[in-house]
Formats: C-alpha cells, structure tokens, sequence
C-alpha cells in the first residue's frame, strides 16, 4: 500500500495546497483499496466518505426507473467522489461504481467537511472542481445526443486510459454498451472500425490502444475541449 504523503502528492486535486492544508489533509485521512465493481454510492446513499482516486476511477452512473443505466462522468486520480458535500449536501445524486481497481484516499464525511473552513486552497480549488463536473455533465447531454457512437467509444477509451495510466483495459462488449448506452451490436461495429483503422487492437475484451493520436483524432471534440476546460479552470488564479 502506497503512503498517505504520496498519494496526496498523486491526486491532482491535492498535490499542489500548500504543505499546511496537506498535513491537515494526512492527519484524517487513509489509504483504502477500491475493488472492481465496488459500489461507494447508490442513489439517495448518505455520503459517509468522501474519496480522492490515486490509481483507482470510478463511474458515476445514472439510473432510470427501468433500471437503464449510463455513465455521465468518471473520476480518477485527476478528482474525487463526494462533491456534493463542498455544498453542504450529504446525500449522493448517482450510483458510483469502481470500473478500475486501485487505491483512494478515504476521509470520513463530517471531517472533510471540518476542513474546508481552515483550507482555503482545497476549497478553492474543489468548487472548480465542481465547476468542471456541472460543465462534463452537461457535455456529456449533448455528446451522447449528437455524435456518432464511433467517436463517443474512442472519447471514453481515452478517458479511461488517462485514468487507468496503461493501454491496455480490460472492457467487454456488455460494458461498454451499458457505460455508452447503446446496444451490443453498435459496440462491435464501432471497435471492429476503430480496429480496422489501426487504432486499437479488441479480442474478447482485451482491448490494446495502438495509436492515441490516431484515437484522439477520431474521437468527438468532447475530449479535447474536456481537457482544456480541465487545464484551464485549475489553472486560473
């Protein structure tokens, strides 16, 4: 297991408060391991941690009363899980589920909380945090509304790959249809054309990115101006 100073060192939401918020930060926190297909948070769930992904990301699902299920945003070690309570608000909105195996920071609920009063760069630095979410969420609207399932899969294959720091993931056909929200047969032709292409390589949910800039250039604008706005909002002053 990795040390409490290094994975606040790792979690770019962390790495750069001053020494004095970091040291608050290590006195209430653990490292925890997040296991494959581990649920942090069901819809409506009181939030009794809150999480900062090290090498781990997770899913953040919405689910519809007929139990349909699509991914809106993902958080690894470029974010957290339990923003909600910066706001004051304990309850969690969607179902969080880990898609990548790791470790996490872990604080418990009401101590994040005492934090942030005494931590004037964490909380700036979450309410932008926050701020690039509300942006993801309603990206992810209008991504999945106007653009070609082909571009959505090598936008999310990217994504993944940011947070999983490897080419090669481990995705089947049935999950990536359920993350996307399309059927299993828009899956495979939408790989089988990323593969034809040169860009991956996709045998029974073995799938190797062969080119990322060949995959960045077939995925929808998404990515990249999700990056920017990533970039540019902690950058800010």
């Amino acid at each position: 297991m990795i040390s409490i100073s290094h994975a606040i060192n790792t979690n770019r939401l962390l790495a750069d408060l001053p020494s004095a918020e970091q040291a608050a930060l290590a006195a209430c926190c653990e490292v925890v391991p997040l296991a494959f297909g581990e649920v942090l948070y069901q819809p409506t769930d009181t939030v009794t941690y809150a999480y900062f992904p090290i090498n781990s990301f997770v899913s953040n699902i919405v689910i519809l009363n007929n139990d349909s299920r699509l991914e809106v945003t993902m958080a690894g070690l470029e974010g957290m899980l339990g923003i909600a309570l910066v706001l004051g608000f304990n309850k969690a909105p969607l179902l969080a589920v880990v898609q990548g195996a790791g470790v996490a920071l872990r604080i418990p609920a009401s101590q994040f909380q005492a934090l942030l009063p005494t931590s004037p760069a964490l909380h700036q630095r979450l309410m932008r945090y926050l701020y690039i979410v509300m942006n993801q969420l309603a990206n992810s609207a209008a991504c999945i509304h106007f653009h070609r399932i082909e571009e959505r899969l090598a936008r999310w294959l990217l994504m993944t790959q940011d947070r999983a720091q490897s080419d090669h993931l481990q995705l089947t056909h049935e999950f990536l249809a359920m993350m996307l929200g399309v059927r299993r047969a828009g899956i495979t032709l939408a790989a089988l054309a990323l593969q034809q292409r040169g860009l991956i390589s996709y045998h029974r949910g073995d799938i190797i990115i062969l080119d990322r800039s060949g995959l960045v250039a077939a995925a929808c604008q998404c990515y990249t101006q999700d990056c920017a706005l990533y970039a540019n909002a902690m950058a800010t002053p």
